[in-house]
């Protein structure tokens, strides 16, 4: 979707500032302080007065965010400390003017010059910035050791230090920020799980960049974040359950008719005018009091499935949660695909089946949807050796297969038949809890039957599943939240 945020490489970054200062006839320097502003306005929410702070930076144009975040702290009478890391008698030019702008500033050329961090509260951390793409070596790696070692709250300035833009670094001295406050963008590191150490949150600032030019850059990387909102349909006046679709769920077996509850809730929640359930015989009853709102076809068997429905007169089709894998159901699975005319969502078993049988792949509808844990996801594609390799196989499926493909993590990635991959901003570990993915199957399903297009439900489903995650973790807290709460605070809206 066009009006999600592009997130860009370094080089792309560069040619941001570079097209801003040329275009909008403002200096590098000034576009330096606005940045430096606009990181003081969100850090100033996590620091106070009290705290005694120490502003490190490098040599480079991030040291010079630095020494212009410095100068404005000190103006508003905050403790500060200014530290430069000499690694080269060559600073940056606007670095070397911001450097010159303040009284005092504390050198550090060799190992025994680094001082002892535990006496600082605070430590904003603008040694290496987005552009670096080697380790840190030398004495700067003992700096950035010896502000980890430290018990100081640490904000990085747009990227922690010894972290890649757009790769993975093996390297372990990296600054491992409490916060990191970016600019414009967040970098496509802040969604890899191997930089989970080093980065607990980050916020965006928008310090002026050009977003024409931002817009005119070729990606294949977007954040799904509240603008997702734009694709959501206003409901008619004069409307009524047929007007929303009728979904037909797939799902549950003897022992796990749980997550044809949770499925099936989620659906109708999320606005689906009417929810079929098909369950084997064991989990009729079941349904029928758990779910009232939905009506139930029951199979011949009484424990799993062995038939599929008549499937014409439904809008989405969701298979997959605690179906099993009996020999009979995978044969469910499989005329599904091959008779199935309307969008389907694959999820569990359905998956597990897939993975197991790869010729099924051949009969897969375009624009089906599927939403593999990365477990589900390795099993279907074959192990990668990091996150980055599992992105390019997700795109790679996604392209082959003209599916999309719904991959579940702390940042859970949507790819579409084109290869994009967008990275959604909501959720939390609190709903690291078994049924939060039939939740989100549900959610897209219920989507699905309101006529969304599939990429348009998934990445509304995968937003909303996750900020309804978000709002029963505070209510809760992420140790007791349960996936039935993640329905309860579902809000579909504007």
């Amino acid at each position: 979707m066009d009006f999600l945020p592009k997130i860009l490489d370094a080089k792309q970054t560069k040619k941001a500032d570079e097209f801003t200062i040329k275009n909008k006839s403002i200096a590098s320097i000034d576009l330096m302080e606005n940045a430096s502003k606009k990181f003081v306005e969100t850090a100033e929410k996590h620091i106070s007065k009290k705290d005694t702070i120490a502003i490190v930076a490098g040599i480079g144009n991030n040291g010079g965010d630095g020494f212009a975040i410095a100068r404005i702290l000190i103006k508003k009478g905050f403790a500060v400390t200014p530290i430069l890391v000499k690694i080269s008698d060559k600073l940056s030019k606007d670095c070397k003017t911001n450097y010159d702008k303040l009284e005092d500033v504390f050198v550090i050329e060799n190992e025994n010059q680094i001082p002892d961090f535990s006496n600082f509260t605070i430590i904003i951390d603008a040694i290496f910035g987005s552009g670096l793409s080697r380790a840190i070596e030398g004495f700067a790696a003992k700096v950035v050791q010896e502000i980890n070692y430290s018990n100081a709250k640490i904000i990085s300035v747009d990227i922690p230090s010894g972290m890649f833009c757009d790769s993975i670094s093996s390297d372990e001295n990296i600054v491992k920020c409490d916060l990191t406050i970016t600019f414009q963008r967040p970098k496509l590191s802040f969604f890899l799980p191997e930089y989970n150490d080093f980065l607990k949150s980050w916020k965006v600032v928008d310090i002026g960049l050009n977003e024409s030019f931002i817009q005119s850059q070729k990606v294949n990387h977007f954040v799904i974040n509240q603008q997702v909102k734009k694709l959501l349909k206003t409901r008619k006046r004069f409307s009524h359950k047929g007007t929303y679709g009728h979904a037909l769920i797939i799902a549950g077996s003897f022992g796990k008719m749980g997550a044809a509850i949770l499925i099936t809730k989620a659906g109708l929640r999320a606005g689906a005018g009417l929810v079929t359930n098909y369950v084997p015989k064991c989990g009729y009853e079941i349904m029928q009091i758990s779910v009232p709102e939905a009506m139930c076809l029951v199979d011949n068997h009484q424990d799993f499935l062995t038939e599929l429905p008549e499937i014409a007169d439904f809008s989405a089709i969701a298979i997959g949660p605690g179906i099993g894998k009996n020999p009979k159901t995978i044969k469910v699975v499989t005329q599904l695909l091959q008779k199935a005319t309307q969008p389907l969502v694959l999820d569990a078993d359905a998956l597990n089946i897939l993975s197991e049988n790869k010729k099924l792949l051949d009969y897969l509808p375009k624009n089906s949807i599927l939403t593999p844990h990365i477990k589900e996801f390795d099993r279907l594609v074959g192990k990668s050796i990091h996150s980055l390799e599992r992105f390019e196989k997700q795109q790679q499926f996604s392209k082959k297969h003209q599916c999309i493909v719904v991959l579940k993590d702390a940042h859970t990635c949507v790819s579409d038949i084109n290869g994009n991959l967008h990275f959604n901003t909501t959720g939390n570990p609190g709903m690291a809890t078994g049924g939060s993915g039939d939740v989100l199957t549900g959610i897209i399903t219920g989507l699905l039957a309101q006529q969304y297009t599939p990429k348009e439900a998934a990445l509304l489903g995968v937003y909303f599943h996750g900020l309804a995650g978000d709002l029963a973790t505070n209510k809760k807290g992420q140790n007791a939240v349960l996936a039935s709460d993640i329905v309860t605070y579902l809000r579909i809206e504007k």
